[in-house]
């Protein structure tokens, strides 16, 4: 049985769809993150799973209970539920009554609140904070009190709305660090919205991704990274090399695309006509002075338009006709001598090319 279950869950507002269709089970102990460009509902279908707003139409089942039909028992479903939003929230008063305040709601006496807020105090770095007034925290210090009051009454489910969106390195880190402790010492259950790939990569085993209203792929992070489902995944993951094309012709297993003026030859059993995307990593493509350098199927000649360097890594773009983006070391730029202007072969292999039919 899972945990979280979401069934045929719909959200409007008037007559405008914010989300549609979203099917989605979550396993207890799962840190579970939905990734989706800004606008695309994130934020959304975290207050639904809160019950802090009410669905259209549909059903979310929250350990067995279909927590939408239990009206009366949504006061103590939520009570096993918290949230942080991309704004922290702080109240008036100091940071120690920040953080005790959910254990002061339940009853609990000063000396049994004491202990826990001091060691949450030193989880997130603020020991010593405890008298400082919350609200003349920095948004970093902010969000971390913040989420360390969602957690210090250990609830099952964890719901974070993008907690470190343009926070400063050193609380992104120790936020992260705190809920992936959390979530392996103490078992909860995370569900975080991000827009940011590489922490979902980071934190993650499970993602879904969420454009325009919809759970477009749902599955293991590294696939959805390595391998999208569409030609919008892939933009939004990053994949630059996506072109869309039409096989021209197929033998054992090895399909042509072509694309504007370039032949690509994939890995295929589509039939000849069909009109495809094509998805090739910068990684899996190789620079060489000559096209007898490879023995991979893909060798288009280019020119080299454009060289961009990020740190030990340099994005050398190149007009092959169609225009390629290849990632190399800075070390491949120097030993080759690569600059803009200069005529190279781009090498690539039919296997790691990824075609997905146009529907």
């Amino acid at each position: 049985m899972a945990f979280l279950k979401l069934v045929n869950l719909e959200q409007r507002v008037g007559d405008k769809s914010l989300l549609k269709n979203i099917n989605l089970e979550i396993a207890k102990g799962e840190f579970f993150v939905v990734i989706g460009p800004t606008g695309s509902g994130k934020t959304t279908l975290l207050r639904l799973i809160d019950l802090l707003d009410s669905p259209y139409s549909g059903d979310i089942y929250f350990n067995g209970m279909n927590a939408t039909a239990l009206k009366g028992e949504r006061i103590d479903i939520r009570r096993k539920m918290a949230i942080v939003f991309q704004k922290p929230v702080v109240f008036n008063g100091t940071v120690f009554e920040n953080i005790a305040y959910p254990l002061k709601m339940r009853g609990l006496k000063s000396r049994e609140i004491r202990p826990p807020v001091n060691s949450l105090l030193d989880a997130i770095g603020l020991s010593g904070y405890g008298k400082r007034k919350a609200r003349t925290l920095s948004g970093g210090e902010a969000q971390r009190v913040a989420l360390a009051r969602a957690v210090i009454s250990d609830p099952e489910l964890l719901l974070l709305d993008e907690p470190t969106a343009n926070l400063d390195p050193l609380s992104v880190k120790l936020i992260e660090e705190m809920v992936k402790e959390f979530n392996k010492s103490k078992g909860v259950t995370v569900v975080m919205a991000t827009h940011d790939m590489q922490q979902g990569q980071r934190l993650a085993s499970r993602a879904g991704v969420l454009m325009q209203g919809e759970l477009v792929q749902v599955g293991n992070t590294s696939a959805i990274f390595r391998s999208p489902d569409s030609a919008r995944v892939a933009g939004f993951v990053g994949m630059q090399n996506v072109y869309r094309g039409r096989i021209v012709a197929s033998d054992g297993g090895i399909a042509r695309v072509q694309v504007d003026e370039s032949v690509i030859e994939v890995v295929s059993e589509l039939e000849v006509g069909k009109t495809v995307d094509v998805f090739v990593r910068p990684e899996d493509i190789v620079l060489s002075l000559s096209g007898s350098d490879s023995s991979a199927r893909n060798k288009l000649p280019g020119v080299i338009t454009a060289i961009h360097i990020t740190g030990p890594l340099s994005m050398v773009i190149v007009d092959c006709g169609i225009v390629l983006e290849v990632m190399v070391t800075i070390k491949s730029v120097e030993e080759m001598g690569l600059r803009i202007g200069m005529n190279i072969f781009c090498s690539f292999k039919a296997a790691a090319v990824k075609v997905l039919p146009v529907k």
